[in-house]
């Protein structure tokens, strides 16, 4: 069993949003099946914001997330549309390298 932080693009149009959501809720689901503990902060954060008018923006979100990433043995990230492109996301790889975890790629 890993306990994972799973990185995913989500900033973009609402469109573009509900897809990265899909994406990461699948992905999430498959590794869970597959006997690891995962954090997604998309899965986590995107209903809650959605539902209770929390902020969408990276800062806040960030100070969410990085105690889960200290948590996690290693970083998954969804190969989803954009993911190379998101700050979001290339701002936890850089973390996830700086505290010495192994990030993996998922599509």
């Amino acid at each position: 069993m890993r306990k994972i932080y799973l990185a995913c693009p989500y900033t973009g149009t609402f469109q573009q949003r509900s897809s990265r959501v899909v994406a990461a809720n699948t992905c999430a689901a498959a590794l869970m099946r597959n006997g690891n503990v995962v954090f997604s902060p998309i899965t986590h954060g995107h209903s809650i914001a959605e539902q209770c008018g929390l902020p969408h923006d990276w800062e806040w979100w960030m100070a969410q997330c990085i105690p889960f990433l200290e948590w996690a043995d290693v970083m998954v990230v969804v190969t989803a549309d954009g993911w190379k492109e998101s700050r979001g996301v290339r701002a936890e790889i850089e973390l996830a390298k700086e505290m010495g975890k192994p990030v993996e790629y998922m599509a």
